[in-house]
């Protein structure tokens, strides 16, 4: 592991391209740098990095040097620090819901999803981070990126977008947070609930078209670090005319990072928000020909000059009471400051 850190520190220097993730429930940690032998791609295997809308980056894989490991070293423990936050952006970020909550009950769109970022001084390398993701987010997709035109990412996102091998696939819907407090058999409030709904129903209506068969488990509830979230599991086998890349394309921006219906959510969102969300939001993960496993980009932090832009949204329905979403980015906004041991 003391050769993936120097390689890293080494990348992060000279700003080149690679990756280093560990999927959801495994121990196995996979690292992918790209070498700089000059080579034409010869397969079609990639790690994909997308943006919430604009371009995506790839890593070839037949032009990395990859490396693999269980044995990686991540016993930080962390604390959940005090709840605190900034009265200016509490009164924007509040006055964007309200407007949101308003365009829903004028029939502008059923649902939207708003975002906010905060921007912290960091006393960790980014090695350090991740590794502290590692052990803290045992069930999530934990990732660093790094690209020369995209900078340094690292987050532990608890949200499948598609996983697929040949004609088979899985993916789910997410909606609906609230703190865990010891105990995962809770009660969801009807806003949640309502909010779950819309999401599920959103998915099986764009992906029934491009499916031969498609099946929902129950809501239930899932836990993904300190916070809580209403799931449900979606599979299915796709047409023969239908490819991962189609269901990709029709899943992305799901409506539990924009809204719907889709096409009105983010024109909301692009005119009030106020920042460019760039890859917060998007997608990232393995991609081939036949299979996939992508994973949407929550939890996440952008990395650059000893800071870091933390990114927390929540969905807005009509039932959303602005002071009460603000405070659920703050406590998203807690998973990322536990690992970077940030208190205010």
């Amino acid at each position: 592991m003391e050769a993936i850190q120097k390689r890293i520190e080494a990348g992060l220097e000279a700003h080149s391209a690679f990756v280093i993730y560990r999927k959801p429930g495994e121990k196995k940690v996979i690292s992918l740098f790209r070498n700089d032998r000059p080579m034409e791609s010869q397969g079609s295997d990639s790690f994909v990095f997308t943006p919430f809308d604009g371009q995506s980056y790839e890593l070839d894989l037949s032009d990395c040097d990859r490396f693999e490991t269980n044995q990686w070293d991540a016993k930080w423990s962390a604390e959940t620090p005090e709840l605190s936050f900034d009265l200016d952006q509490k009164l924007h970020f509040e006055s964007i819901v309200a407007k949101a909550v308003d365009a829903i009950k004028e029939g502008r769109f059923d649902k939207v999803v708003l975002s906010r970022k905060e921007v912290v001084t960091l006393g960790q390398s980014a090695f350090e981070i991740f590794s502290r993701l590692l052990s803290v987010y045992p069930n999530a997709f934990v990732s660093l990126w790094n690209h020369p035109e995209t900078g340094c990412w690292i987050g532990a996102t608890p949200e499948r977008l598609l996983k697929g091998q040949n004609k088979e696939f899985q993916t789910m819907a997410l909606a609906g947070t609230q703190q865990f407090q010891g105990d995962e058999s809770v009660e969801w409030p009807k806003k949640e609930r309502e909010e779950q709904r819309l999401v599920t129903d959103y998915i099986w209506n764009t992906l029934e078209p491009l499916t031969q068969t498609l099946v929902l488990s129950e809501p239930h509830t899932h836990r993904a670090g300190n916070l809580l979230h209403i799931k449900t599991d979606i599979s299915g086998q796709m047409r023969d005319a239908t490819t991962l890349g189609d269901l990709a394309k029709a899943l992305h921006p799901t409506p539990a990072v924009c809204g719907l219906p889709k096409e009105n959510a983010i024109l909301f969102i692009k005119e009030n928000e106020g920042y460019d969300r760039e890859f917060y939001s998007g997608f990232l993960g393995e991609r081939g020909e036949n299979h996939c496993d992508l994973f949407v980009n929550l939890r996440c932090m952008k990395i650059s000059n000893g800071q870091a832009e933390l990114f927390m949204g929540c969905g807005i329905t009509a039932e959303s009471n602005p002071e009460k979403e603000f405070f659920e980015t703050v406590n998203k906004s807690l998973t990322m400051k536990r690992v970077l041991k940030i208190n205010s």
